[in-house]
């Protein structure tokens, strides 16, 4: 049985003020795409340690938990850790099934060999697998856009762990291929100027940004097992149209929460099994 930890909040303590957070966050997302059904989410950051790990699994997690069947990418092939944060096996995974060099036939990779499951209901993970020397090129590949049209057909959104992007172009890259991106931030850490390159690189290659998640902001009075909560601004996930939009306000998340349209439904279907996978089913990974 998996081990929980501390970072699966929204896990393991489902009613606490942080999960609520995470469960907003959600909620914001889905409200801002009306339009156009969100299918793949990109989670990325400026800099390393501000957070993007631990908002993407566990946004993952609430997805997962309001009966959406949901796939978790680890796209940091440099230095990922989702594998670690849900303690499953790191390989094979992304890397393993972009390069097809573990395959007798490339044409022929069966994805469920790629994907593992994890003791949260509705919720699989397709790990960074091992380290190659051309992450980058990888991503670039027709390979990673076929990915992601394939999981389209079996779940209902993919949440993909990208990298920092003040460090490599891997995020840049894949904003390119999904249909919105969220920025992680963090409380008095990321610089003003960072965060404004950050977002110019994404929209100079066509990327959609969804807004900005203010990570580690400081609640005075209390603590949750650590010295910050990881709390979200409420302004966070707003149009980042202007350099005004820059200027987050830092509020209280539970002072502006909004209310959820309707009951979240805990579904116990699993995974249908698409066309693509061959040989294997997914449901018995």
């Amino acid at each position: 049985m998996m081990k929980k930890k501390k970072e699966l909040i929204a896990q393991k303590d489902p009613k606490s003020p942080v999960s609520e957070v995470f469960r907003t966050l959600r909620t914001n997302i889905q409200f801002m795409s009306t339009n156009k059904k969100l299918q793949t989410l990109l989670i990325t950051s400026t800099f390393p340690d501000e957070g993007k790990s631990l908002v993407a699994s566990n946004l993952a997690i609430t997805f997962a938990q309001a009966g959406n069947k949901v796939i978790l990418i680890d796209a940091d092939m440099r230095k990922g850790r989702q594998f670690k944060i849900f303690d499953v096996l790191p390989k094979p995974g992304l890397s393993n099934y972009l390069s097809g060099i573990d395959v007798q036939n490339p044409n022929d990779i069966n994805i469920s060999e790629y994907v593992q499951k994890t003791n949260v209901e509705n919720l699989l993970i397709m790990t960074a697998g091992n380290i190659p020397p051309n992450p980058s090129e990888l991503l670039v590949s027709p390979q990673m856009t076929r990915l992601l049209e394939d999981l389209k057909e079996v779940c209902d959104i993919i949440i993909i762990d990208g990298t920092p992007c003040e460090l490599v172009t891997d995020s840049v890259i894949l904003s390119r291929i999904v249909d919105s991106t969220v920025i992680i931030t963090a409380h008095k850490e990321t610089k003003r100027d960072s965060l404004a390159r950050v977002i110019k690189s994404i929209k100079n290659v066509g990327g959609n940004i969804a807004g900005v998640v203010v990570n580690k902001t400081p609640v005075s009075g209390k603590e949750y097992n650590e010295k910050y909560y990881y709390y979200l601004s409420n302004n966070s996930l707003s149009k980042t149209n202007s350099s005004n939009s820059l200027k987050t306000k830092e509020s209280d998340i539970n002072r502006n929460n909004l209310q959820e349209h309707r009951k979240d439904s805990i579904k116990n279907e699993d995974l249908e099994v698409p066309k693509f996978i061959k040989n294997k089913d997914i449901n018995n990974i």
